[in-house]
């Protein structure tokens, strides 16, 4: 019985939290495109990204790290 005069406090404070955190959200726009991110995902991307571009320095060997056997 004692653990309600702690645990019932403790729930309606959180849900005075839930609800204030609700309520900025609302004020904040983040439900107003609802079907945007799910079409987003369904568009194809025409062009293939760009390639990085990576600077070979002279006599570092490969790109990739390894180096070559001179026999």
């Amino acid at each position: 019985m004692e653990t309600l005069y702690l645990l019932i406090p403790i729930s309606v404070v959180l849900v005075f939290l839930i609800g204030i955190a609700f309520w900025w959200s609302l004020r904040n726009g983040q439900f107003e495109d609802m079907e945007g991110p799910a079409y987003r995902i369904l568009m194809d991307d025409d062009k293939a990204p760009p390639a990085p571009l990576v600077e070979a320095k002279p006599g570092a060997g490969r790109v990739d790290g390894a180096t070559e056997k001179n026999d």
